[in-house]
This record gives structure tokens, C-alpha cells and sequence, in this order.
């Protein structure tokens, strides 16, 4: 199932491991994916003399990794093939301490403050590239804390169970028997909910406070750049993000970073990891930043784990989040006909009626993928014309399936109490309000800017960006901002990367040029 070159790579990353594991499969005898499975795992094993395979029978699919013969508290209910068979490798590696995502000790010793049971259900698909970073966090709970069980079901092998769930959107998170989450996430914003539903232990308090040169706020391109500028510059550097990457992860396909003909969102953002650890930053990952206070110049933040931190430059670089429509039923029905991701949850809508909102390039390229799954694909652009690149228009207009409707402002999207039915829009140029009767609604209306913790300290404009100079430096002196969350035109990787490198270069020029930008009181930042 393997081919030789994957095998070899896998020989690689296992070559340290240091424990015993089994994969322990139980499956009912005749099951379709039995021998798919038995396979994968059997080429796995092939890879380290620390891996074997045992089958027992059972009433369906699953299997199970055993270390040193004691059961882990996640069990795989799929085949992880596909996006899915990076999240079986770092299975292994994270139960022998040596995965590269698993979290910092202030992290880990939050994750272990839980102490109720707390049992997780993830229903994901092979194809869906958002699961992966959901199901691989949940596991590391499951991990860290022996009150936290997890089952990884793939909706495609479990299709009953996942339609009596009325399933339409990957990843589903189940908590307990309800529903917990839906839709791309982080192990910070995971875990938040999960303390919100069952308690915690964990005293955020008693970190300790650090000073640094800089502090970066945000891990995406435009992050990681100012970051990396930063410390080459000799200053002490910190970066606080809910994930290195950023929105950057969302992206299946990158063909215009200029040298790489062709990359991922997942390798990209693996790559800017491994370029981070290069130098000596802190990075503060699965956590944000909730407050900031400005003390003589001095930037006091305290992050979402109770963190203090103190610098005299701040680069803000925290992006952009997609926008919603905020228009009745869409919040109720999302991951129940309302989504996000066409390639994750493009495939629950196959022969199908579905809309697009958005004319613009991230719409048309949804409206595009989708037409080869659903029947009918609408496309509602608020504008009186598109604003898509034009050979996205050109491909729109070849393909039969796909209709595209102008100057329509959406009103509400409508449910049966369970799913989507349909929805109702206006007709701009003529008042007419007009029902669509749909399965789904994908909302692709492009990003508003994560500034608002920053809001009170800088000048934005009407959507939220940071208003900045050509040298990244905003309304206060001392803080910076770079990429999507400034007004900075074209929403680009390659610009993100060059804004972030600016920024730094702007706060190292400021410092050697002797700005007064704020001097770290020793005493006031450990107060």
C-alpha cells in the first residue's frame, strides 16, 4: 500500500522511537475496508522493528495502538490514509514524547487540569484538510490526561452513525454525547471549550513574567517573517499564536510563491516552523494575546494562559479570520448545511443544491469545485458584477451547472429545525426578495481583520485593518503591523512575507536610530 520512497521516509521519523507499539485491529471478518486496513497498518509496522500488528474480532472497524502493551485512550473507527496518515504517524510519535506538535509544559500542564471524564467523538473525512489538525489535538489530550478519551470516526465508513447525527460538516466534534465543535480549529480554542464544559484545575496566574526586545503577535507568514528578521537583528524575540501558519493552513494548493512552483498550506506552514527553530525565538503557540497595557512606552501583554509578557516593539501580524454573514439561521445551521471549506465539506453535498455567497475570487474557485459534485450550484454576488479574476469568470461561464446571480444581498438562510432548505435573498436593483430552496450555503465573502484586542491603541479603518505607514509603523510608536490585519492592498503570502520582514526592519531601524519606544522596567513587569 506503501510505495518504497514513503517507506523509507517513514523508517526516518520512526528511527528514534524508544517503546514497544502494537497496533491492535479489531474487525468484523467480512468488513470492506478490512484488507485496506490490515495493509496499511502491516507497511507501517514494516518501517520500525518497535512496531507489529495483532487482529482480533469485532462487531465493525477499528484499531487501537498499544504501548509497551498498555492501550492508548484514542482509538482510530478509519483507514488513515490520505490527510489523515500524517495524524497515525504522530499517534506513535507523540506517545513516545518526541512529535513536533506537541505542546510547551505551560500547554501541557493545562491540558492535565481537567478532572472530569471527558469523552471526545471527531467525525472527519479522509478528504477534508481541516480534520487532521483537530483530530491530531484531540489526541494529544487524550495523551496528557488519562480523563480524556478520544474516537477518530470517518463518516465515510461510519455512514449510518453519521447521518442519524445529521452530519454535513467535517470536522464534528462530539463532547459527552453533545456537540462541541464544527469546523477548523486549534488545541487552544479545542480545550477552552472543553474547560467551559467540564471545569478546570489549571491556575493561568502563576506564570511568570518575561521581558523580550520584541514581542509578535500572530504566526502566519507575516508573523513568522518579523520574527525571523527580529532575531537576526539580535533582538530577543517572543511569538504568541494559536498556530504557526496561521490562515495560511487552510490552503490546499500554492502555486504563486515565487521559487516554489507549486507547495500546501500544511507543507508551507511546516516549513515556516522549521525555519523558526533555526533561531532562538520563543514561540508561545495555542494561545493569543487578550490584553495590552502601555506603560511608559512599554508594552505589557498577558496572553490567554495567564502569561505576562513585556517588550518596547510590538509587530502585530494576527491576520484575518473568514467573515460571516450574520444573517439569521446562518450561526444555527452551521455544520448543518451552512459551511466554510468546499473541500472539506464539498462531498456531504454531492448531487445536490447549493449556494455560493461571494463573487470574488475565493468564491468562484468554491463555486468551481462544487460543480463537479453538486447538481446545481448558485453563485450570489452583492455587487453588480464579479470580482473574481477574470479566467475564473471564463471558467464559470463554461460550466452548466452553475448559475450566477447578481446585486443579491442574502437576508436569511432558512432550516426545517435540523438542516438547511433554502434561502432568501434580495434583488438589489429592484427590491424583489427571491426563495432559493438549497441543501447547503457556503458563505466565501471574503476576511475581516483580527485587530480587536488591539483596537483601543491603534487607528484602524472601517473593516477593522490597522491603519499603518509605508514602514509598517501604525499610530503608536513602538507597534507595528503587517499582513492581513493592516490596509496593506492584496491579501497575498509572498506580501504578508515581505510586510512582516518591513516591520522589523522598521523597529530595528527605530531602535538603533535611539526612538524612544518604552524601556522595560524590571520591577513594574514583575509586578
Amino acid at each position: 500500500m506503501l510505495d518504497q520512497a514513503l517507506k523509507d521516509q517513514v523508517k526516518g521519523i520512526f528511527a528514534g522511537l524508544q517503546n514497544k507499539y502494537t497496533f491492535l485491529i479489531s474487525v468484523v471478518p467480512n468488513h470492506p475496508s478490512k484488507a485496506e486496513i490490515r495493509s496499511l497498518l502491516d507497511d507501517v509496522a514494516s518501517c520500525s522493528e518497535k512496531l507489529d500488528v495483532q487482529e482480533t474480532k469485532g462487531d465493525a472497524l477499528s484499531f487501537s495502538i498499544l504501548k509497551n502493551g498498555e492501550a492508548s485512550r484514542f482509538v482510530f473507527r478509519a483507514v488513515p490514509t490520505g490527510h489523515e496518515f500524517t495524524t497515525l504517524l504522530l499517534a506513535i510519535l507523540n506517545q513516545d514524547g518526541i512529535g513536533k506538535n506537541l505542546p510547551d509544559a505551560l500547554m501541557a500542564d493545562r491540558i492535565k487540569g481537567i478532572h472530569k471524564p471527558i469523552h471526545l467523538k471527531s467525525y472527519i473525512s479522509l478528504s477534508c484538510t481541516n480534520c487532521p489538525d483537530v483530530v491530531q489535538a484531540l489526541n494529544i489530550l487524550s495523551i496528557l490526561n488519562p480523563n480524556i478519551q478520544h474516537e477518530i470516526i470517518d463518516g465515510g465508513i461510519n455512514k449510518a452513525e453519521a447521518e442519524q447525527l445529521n452530519i454535513q460538516a467535517v470536522p464534528t466534534v462530539y463532547a459527552n454525547g453533545e456537540q462541541l465543535h464544527v469546523g477548523r480549529s486549534s488545541l487552544g480554542e479545542l480545550l477552552g471549550k472543553i474547560e467551559a464544559l467540564s471545569g478546570t484545575e489549571f491556575n493561568a496566574a502563576a506564570a511568570p513574567a518575561k521581558n523580550y526586545d520584541v514581542i509578535v503577535a500572530g504566526g502566519g507568514p507575516a508573523g513568522v517573517s518579523a520574527a525571523i528578521y527580529s532575531a537576526r537583528k539580535g533582538f530577543s524575540v517572543a511569538l504568541v499564536a494559536e498556530k504557526v501558519g496561521g490562515q495560511v493552513t487552510e490552503t490546499v494548493d500554492i502555486e504563486n510563491m515565487i521559487s516554489v512552483p507549486k507547495t500546501t498550506g500544511s507543507q508551507l506552514s511546516a516549513n515556516l516552523k522549521l525555519h523558526l527553530d533555526d533561531y532562538k525565538i520563543d514561540v508561545l503557540e495555542n494561545r493569543r494575546v487578550i490584553d495590552i497595557e502601555l506603560v511608559d512606552g512599554v508594552k505589557n501583554i498577558e496572553t490567554s494562559l495567564g502569561e505576562k509578557l513585556a517588550a518596547p516593539a510590538l509587530i502585530i501580524a494576527t491576520g484575518a479570520s473568514w467573515r460571516k454573514l450574520n444573517v439569521p439561521g446562518e450561526s444555527q445551521y452551521i455544520g448543518s448545511g451552512v459551511a466554510f471549506c468546499t473541500h472539506c465539506d464539498g462531498p456531504f453535498y454531492k448531487g445536490k443544491r447549493v449556494a455560493v455567497v461571494g463573487g470574488g475570487n475565493s468564491g468562484l474557485e468554491a463555486a468551481i469545485d462544487l460543480s463537479s459534485i453538486a447538481s446545481e450550484v448558485t453563485v450570489l454576488e452583492f455587487m453588480d458584477t464579479l470580482k473574481g479574476d477574470q479566467v475564473l469568470q471564463k471558467k464559470i461561464e463554461g460550466l452548466p451547472n452553475v448559475k450566477v446571480i447578481t446585486s443579491a444581498q442574502t437576508l436569511e438562510v432558512l432550516g426545517d429545525g435540523n438542516k438547511v432548505i433554502g434561502m432568501n435573498f434580495k434583488h438589489r436593483n429592484d427590491e424583489r426578495i427571491e426563495k432559493l430552496e438549497l441543501d447547503g450555503v457556503f458563505v466565501q465573502i471574503g476576511l475581516t481583520a483580527n485587530s480587536g484586542v488591539f483596537a483601543d491603541l491603534v487607528e484602524t479603518n472601517r473593516m477593522g485593518e490597522i491603519l499603518i505607514d509605508a514602514n509598517c509603523r501604525t499610530s503608536q510608536p513602538g507597534i507595528y503591523a503587517a499582513g492581513d490585519v493592516s490596509q496593506v492592498p492584496y491579501k497575498q503570502i509572498v506580501i504578508a512575507m515581505g510586510e512582516g520582514s518591513k516591520a522589523a526592519l522598521s523597529a530595528f531601524d527605530d531602535n538603533i536610530k535611539g526612538v524612544q519606544l518604552g524601556v522595560v522596567d524590571e520591577a513594574l513587569a514583575n509586578a
